[in-house]
């Protein structure tokens, strides 16, 4: 809201807007084009999230993760999406003078609306109720002091502008092959599925109504998309490379594109993120992953399973750096680098000196050819792709009435499991035989597939177990001092494991009656005259 005054009586503030007068534009299809690439411009692609306890950063504790921050006075994370907001609702005021037809206008407001729903879910995942505007602002305007608006409001809008989107987005497999990149029918529905899948299991386990109704809705929106034509990309770790990209590539159904060459100029730097422990997975994130047999060692809270495979090594037992590594579901071999396998430079030799604080090395989303110059990567980043889509689909099938059938989990985790590798497969008989939970399994699912993804802190949040979650020690690997060649076991903080504490319980905590929203920035409360109000907790 903060940014409304100024951005009010702003053009877009680059192409098409800074060359055109409103008179002069808003005229053609190419006008409307070149608007609606702003939105693409203004998603947030690649970043870095440390807020769960899935990987750390090199620079040190993150104030979210560990339960230390304030309230700020102003914030990204409130201010971004309503500059996208405003973007869309100005496409959608404007663009109606195109000289085109109709169906063309309306494929360009879909864009715009699928758009303002994409933001709008953002903020509503981190404030709860938010100044729902469809409309842009003037300094004169009565909205810029309007209250919060109920969730539940702000969510039906967003399912209102997703259905709008996918009745007049083209079909995936109508998209031209020039437009790739450009959002689909299939998009409006598997951001409708996510939304819903968000708002009915944070429902389900704050106790609010309804909670039936959204999971309804995203097994819908999820089995729409799987009706067009998607499917898993051959290659897991290949979904993360220059070899994932393309229209060729179905499992992408909504990207953000990066090159030098492409029409938004966009670059990252990603692999030098990684190479430098900005993104270093946690030991906690590693119990998680199943041993090749199907069974587990850990929850996805990280309290033991109550059945343990037999390939599992107890943690003080450990020979080597490998040895959890060893065994386990094939998509291990694509989180981390193994000690001794080539990495970033070298063959990898454990430590915390290039800044990994776990001393794993994160593997997942490495380019050699984007880590050659710095800050010019370009391998594109896929924001939501069929995996998740599919997972969608089993964890609100199996939370609408705590039971899912063998043939719905063939169609969505098994998939994936063959995808990657793993032959165990999870079936209801399964889960009987072995003493384990079906929830827990789906949720592991989702965990691992999309592991250093930036799900992990908002599913603790929906399943409401961060507050049993986050508040536990984050660990790295177990120290060695034949393998770890220039370390000093006295330069390390190890536990009675010998394993690496990365941040030590004590300096982790989690408010349950504060740290399930943010924290509204204080400069929207004060340009609101107060209208705006502060979460609970955080005053």
């Amino acid at each position: 809201m903060a940014m409304l005054l100024s951005l009010g009586c702003k053009k877009l503030d680059r192409l098409p807007e800074t060359s055109f007068t409103d008179d002069q534009f808003w005229n053609t299809e190419n006008d409307l084009i070149n608007a609606a690439n702003r939105m693409y411009q203004q998603l947030i692609g690649y970043s870095i999230d440390n807020r769960g306890d899935d990987n750390v950063n090199q620079t040190g504790l993150n104030e979210v993760s560990n339960g230390n921050r304030g309230v700020p006075g102003t914030s990204d994370d409130w201010k971004v999406p309503y500059q996208q907001i405003y973007t869309a609702n100005n496409i959608l005021e404007k663009a109606g003078k195109a000289q085109v037809t109709d169906a063309v206008k309306n494929r360009y407001f879909a864009e715009a609306r699928f758009f303002r729903a994409y933001a709008y879910a953002a903020l509503v995942q981190k404030y709860g109720d938010v100044p729902l505007l469809l409309k842009t602002l003037t300094i004169e305007s009565p909205e810029l002091n309007m209250p919060r608006t109920a969730r539940a409001t702000v969510v039906q809008s967003i399912y209102d502008d997703l259905d709008y989107a996918a009745l007049w987005l083209p079909a995936r497999a109508a998209l031209p092959t020039a437009q790739y990149g450009r959002v689909t029918k299939s998009a409006a529905w598997a951001l409708k599925s996510r939304v819903a899948l968000n708002e009915g299991t944070r429902g389900k386990f704050f106790n609010t109504a309804n909670y039936q109704q959204n999971l309804q809705i995203a097994v819908q929106a999820a089995t729409s998309v799987m009706g067009q034509g998607h499917s898993l990309f051959a290659s897991y770790q290949g979904m993360f490379t220059h070899d994932g990209e393309g229209p060729g590539n179905t499992e992408n159904v909504f990207v953000k594109l990066y090159g030098l060459t492409a029409a938004l100029g966009l670059t990252h730097n990603t692999s030098r993120d990684l190479e430098n422990g900005r993104i270093a997975p946690t030991r906690n994130l590693i119990r998680m992953f199943l041993y090749k047999d199907g069974l587990p060692a850990y929850n996805t809270d990280n309290t033991p399973s109550a059945t343990r495979s037999p390939f599992f090594v107890n943690e003080k037992d450990e020979t080597g750096y490998n040895t959890i590594l060893d065994n386990r579901d094939p998509r291990i071999t694509t989180l981390v680098y193994r000690s001794g396998e080539q990495s970033y430079q070298r063959p990898w030799v454990p430590g915390t000196s290039l800044g990994t604080r776990s001393a794993y090395a994160a593997k997942k989303g490495f380019n050699a050819v984007d880590w050659t110059t710095n800050g010019n990567a370009t391998v594109h980043k896929s924001l939501i792709r069929y995996a998740e889509v599919l997972l969608i689909y089993a964890e609100a099938k199996y939370e609408m009435d705590g039971t899912i059938t063998d043939a719905d989990l063939n169609l969505t985790v098994n998939a994936l499991r063959t995808r990657a590798g793993l032959t165990a497969k999870l079936t209801n008989s399964f889960v009987l035989a072995n003493n384990l939970s079906m929830r827990e399994e789906i949720r592991r699912e989702r965990t691992v597939e999309l592991s250093l993804e930036g799900f992990r802190y908002t599913d603790l949040m929906r399943w409401k177990t961060a507050e049993t979650v986050l508040p536990k020690t984050l660990l790295g690997a177990r120290f060695n001092a034949i393998e770890w060649v220039g370390t000093a076991s006295g330069s390390l903080n190890l536990n009675a494991d010998g394993v690496l504490v990365v941040e030590d319980v004590s300096k982790r905590t989690f408010n349950p009656a504060r740290d399930y929203l943010y924290p509204v920035p204080l400069q929207e409360i004060s340009l609101s005259s107060n209208n705006v109000t502060q979460n609970p907790g955080w005053n």
